[in-house]
């Protein structure tokens, strides 16, 4: 399937979901994403924050907030900077998404575990993302844990679309009703 078809596609599931629904997968995924190992053991987390059609990472953020080191992406060109997360240092950034204010950029090297959304997922750990190539930009330079988040629908056959040589898979990819382990890391 071309990724534009599968951007489609998940488009119109997403609009079918209810608020109840969207609440209750977000729930769902980011408490198995405590329970891991991984996550338990990372100091310096990066997250994404949510849009409407994703799942909602704001109360997963604010409970780990001062907990964990929290950091959020900022679209600076073509590329991501990472910040650290603090509630009252944001703007509504690139794609109306809310980013972190600062210049106090960390490096991608230097974070233990990524959360990483994406528009759909393979069971092979490939993603398919917006389509502007931020995120295979930033994995590419990091040795975290990568953790895709997603609706149950979101996650593909193995081979459901093709994949590009800097693609970069993930550890694991959570859903509601999936824990899918891809690779031997440490959580």
């Amino acid at each position: 399937m071309k990724k534009e078809d599968i951007r489609a596609r998940m488009r119109n599931q997403k609009s079918l979901l209810t608020e109840t629904e969207r609440n209750s997968a977000a729930e769902a995924v980011f408490a198995l994403l405590e329970k891991m190992t991984a996550f338990i053991l990372a100091d310096r987390v990066l997250l994404y924050n949510s849009l409407p059609d994703e799942l909602s990472t704001r109360a997963f953020l604010d409970k780990w907030h001062g907990r964990k080191r929290m950091y959020l992406p900022r679209v600076n060109g073509i590329d991501l900077d990472i910040l650290p997360y603090e509630r009252t240092r944001t703007h509504l950034g690139a794609f109306h998404i809310e980013e972190p204010d600062g210049e106090d950029v960390t490096d991608v090297a230097d974070i233990d575990l990524i959360v990483v959304p994406a528009v759909a997922y393979d069971t092979d750990g490939s993603r398919v993302g917006r389509g502007k190539g931020y995120y295979d930009r930033l994995l590419v330079a990091s040795r975290a844990v990568k953790v895709g988040v997603a609706y149950d629908f979101q996650l593909l056959d193995s081979g459901s679309f093709d994949t590009e040589a800097h693609d970069v898979a993930m550890d694991y990819i959570i859903t509601p009703g999936r824990f899918i382990r891809l690779r031997r890391t440490r959580g």
